[in-house]
């Protein structure tokens, strides 16, 4: 490699290996971060199991938060993932783009706390959907520099049908997301119930077909 005195911006982030460690690592410890916020209540007063009972059932918004944010991180863990499967090569601006990326990842331990104890406020609603927002902005953002910088591992046609793939999804996504989070100002569970079943269609699939080309590979 020719150096010039200031090529280390040609040389820096080179390695792929290392951002998707870290990757790995922020949403390990998001995903674990997010349990911490559920006690278990300590209430001198429970004297029956219909007394527990309703204190166990108080814990419903922190419980319904950290299913939606577990499903939330899962979902982006395996996008963010799934262009490390094509993309090869790196540079520092990308690297950049990731950390960015999981800059937000790490903040959604607390806009799910924020929202489990406000469960009842739009506001709260609104805030955990830019957090969302934000992460699709950064993961499409991500893929587009990739994309557009060659730095994937297939031929030309597979790469294209790659790259409308990885779009309308995120594009797709978002919009959903966007929608579901607008049901909040008619309530707000029902808001939460609706991201909930857009996240389940991404994690299971229901609605997707593979592709023929795919199915070759």
């Amino acid at each position: 490699m020719s150096l010039t005195p200031n090529s280390y911006n040609h040389f820096a982030g080179h390695k792929i290996q290392r951002i998707e460690a870290i990757s790995d690592g922020v949403f390990a410890i998001a995903l674990t971060l997010l349990v911490l916020d559920i006690r278990v209540p300590v209430a001198n007063s429970i004297y029956s199991e219909e007394g527990l009972m309703k204190v166990f059932f108080g814990l419903t918004p922190k419980l319904l938060g950290y299913f939606l944010s577990f499903m939330t991180l899962g979902i982006f863990w395996t996008g963010h993932s799934t262009q490390f499967n094509f993309i090869e090569k790196s540079d520092r601006h990308l690297n950049w783009i990731s950390l960015f990326f999981l800059l937000f990842v790490s903040i959604l331990p607390f806009t799910t706390a924020f929202l489990s104890e406000y469960i009842q406020f739009k506001f709260s609603i609104g805030l955990y959907w830019l957090n969302i927002f934000l992460m699709g902005i950064l993961l499409y953002v991500h893929w587009n520099y990739a994309y557009k910088h060659k730095f994937l591992n297939g031929s030309a046609r597979d790469n294209a049908l790659v790259d409308k793939a990885i779009r309308e999804r995120i594009i797709i996504a978002q919009a959903l997301y966007l929608v579901g989070a607008l049901l909040c100002f008619f309530n707000t569970y029902i808001s939460i119930i609706a991201i909930i079943l857009v996240q389940l269609n991404y994690a299971l699939g229901l609605f997707s077909k593979r592709p023929q080309w795919f199915k070759a590979r």
